[in-house]
């Protein structure tokens, strides 16, 4: 049990300080949603999904390839040296090319205005690609504190940087106060651009990553030894395929709205404005996949490090088991709190018609959750093949069912989409695991919280309460009452109350 005490623990440290973190940095939606109409922000938020998906492409599987090989302390050097190295080669390169023809580039995604955005989303893709490796580093070497540290002095100074010129630069420009300030603020901030200044404070703190790093830059080489770097590609470019997948599914809503959502499909509302609620919405959904990344970033380099020992696949089980019940915990607690988060994040009314999508985008990531806890089977006995054949086929149904539902039902087609393709993700990975490393999963009580969550969450739907100082209070009693059901089941299963 002291083994799943140490990835708790690891877990808590990444969980805890990153959604703190990324918390803080969500009020920024309150921020923007309140300044900013839908389709002011709608190409920002396209942006984004790009730049994820393009990710894929700039670190290659050489996150996971780098705790494959890396290992043992004697190779870690090496391997660090060589795998940055290569990095940063793909990273250069290509956004060498999206800078040169970042106007053919906005033309293809039909924002022919946002020529100087591609360019600042061109290099910060660079930069999160390059730092994506020393990062890695301090996660191998068991320095989360120094992970966390960094990752939220991050989002601390976009959020400085969003607040300097979204309000003081725009407060200033327009005479309201410091108006001796004025000529200076005048020659770094244009009202009429004031949402691209989103992506700027992005840029700026990404820039400021290589000084927060510099230690790990500083005994970095490089160097490039095909010989050595030949199995260490054979090794990623499954991952990498599998990485593809597994981000074309999360972020081809986003990134392909404009092309399968009619326009006009929203009475009263056009295609860009759809584009912007939808995008603000699905942020909503960002808390649940806080929660799988940072378990993501502890638990990764732990099924590693427990892969070979014969005792692993009981402690693996016992790990997915609590991962599902705090994830429906989470997924029920926010889906009967909508209204309230929506108030507090969603300032202006007109992102509310959006709101429909966010169980179904909770649930997909509950089940992509899942996945990931299920999928360490084919990375543990290097059978990543399997892991690409899976995210390929989940995004192929993404897609495919985005086609049929998109023009049909709207937006809510996208999310319904994404939660059926991770859903069949999860039951494949684990029919496949079953064969090639049999871990003893509890699954009728996988089934039956996710079951009984859903369904709690299908009748706070039906049964609305306007009043919302009404709705909280009873919201609250339901999960209450919902988690001590839980508690109740598994108290026999807690280490510290079987102790006492």
């Amino acid at each position: 049990m002291s083994v799943l005490k140490k990835l708790a623990s690891e877990t808590a440290i990444y969980g805890i300080s990153t959604m703190l973190g990324r918390f803080l940095n969500y009020l920024l939606v309150a921020l923007h949603t309140k300044l900013f109409e839908p389709e002011q922000i709608a190409a920002q938020g396209q942006l984004y999904a790009y730049a994820g998906l393009a990710m894929v492409l700039y670190t290659f599987g050489m996150e996971t390839a780098f705790f494959r090989f890396a290992r043992q302390e004697t190779d870690r050097k090496a391997y660090y040296n060589l795998i940055l190295s290569a990095v940063i080669i793909i990273s250069v390169f290509f956004s060498g090319l999206l800078f040169i023809f970042a106007d053919y580039a906005a033309d293809f995604i039909k924002y022919p205005e946002s020529v100087s955005l591609v360019r600042m989303f061109a290099v910060i893709m660079a930069i999160d690609g390059i730092v994506s490796i020393p990062f890695a580093r301090l996660r191998l070497e068991g320095k989360g504190k120094k992970f966390v540290i960094l990752r939220v002095t991050n989002i601390g100074i976009n959020i400085f940087l969003n607040l300097f010129f979204l309000i003081l630069c725009r407060d200033i420009h327009a005479g309201k106060y410091l108006l001796f300030l004025q000529p200076a603020v005048d020659a770094i901030y244009d009202p009429l651009r004031a949402p691209d200044y989103i992506v700027t404070a992005n840029l700026v703190a990404n820039l400021l990553f290589f000084w927060m790093l510099r230690k790990e830059f500083a005994d970095f080489k490089f160097v490039f030894n095909k010989t050595l770097f030949r199995p260490v590609w054979i090794y990623a470019y499954p991952i990498m395929i599998m990485n593809a997948g597994g981000v074309l599914n999360m972020l081809f809503d986003r990134a392909f709205i404009q092309f399968l959502l009619p326009e006009n499909f929203y009475p009263g509302r056009t295609s860009k404005q759809a584009i912007g609620i939808y995008v603000q919405c699905y942020k909503l959904s960002i808390f649940m996949n806080l929660a799988i990344q940072s378990f993501k970033y502890a638990a990764e380099p732990f099924f590693f490090s427990r892969g070979e020992d014969k005792n692993a696949p009981p402690v693996f089980a016992k790990v997915t088991k609590y991962f599902i019940i705090i994830c429906v915990l989470m997924w029920v607690g926010i889906c009967l709190n909508l209204d309230l988060l929506a108030e507090l994040f969603l300032k202006q009314k007109i992102y509310h018609e959006g709101l429909p999508v966010v169980p179904w985008l909770l649930a997909g990531y509950l089940f992509l959750g899942v996945y990931y806890n299920l999928a360490t089977w084919f990375k543990l006995t290097d059978k990543t093949e399997y892991g690409t054949w899976l995210t390929l086929m989940g995004a192929a149904i993404t897609i495919a069912t985005s086609f049929i539902l998109v023009p049909r039902i709207g937006y809510l087609g996208f999310a319904i989409a994404f939660a059926t393709s991770s859903f069949i993700m999860v039951a494949l990975c684990y029919y496949f695991g079953q064969k090639y490393y049999r871990v003893p999963y509890d699954v009728v009580s996988a089934v039956g919280y996710i079951g009984i969550g859903g369904l709690v969450i299908a009748a706070s739907a039906f049964i609305k309460i306007p009043n919302l100082y009404i709705a909280v209070p009873v919201h609250m009693l339901v999960l209450a009452i919902f988690a001590g059901v839980v508690f109740l089941i598994e108290r026999k299963n807690i280490p510290f109350l079987n102790k006492r």
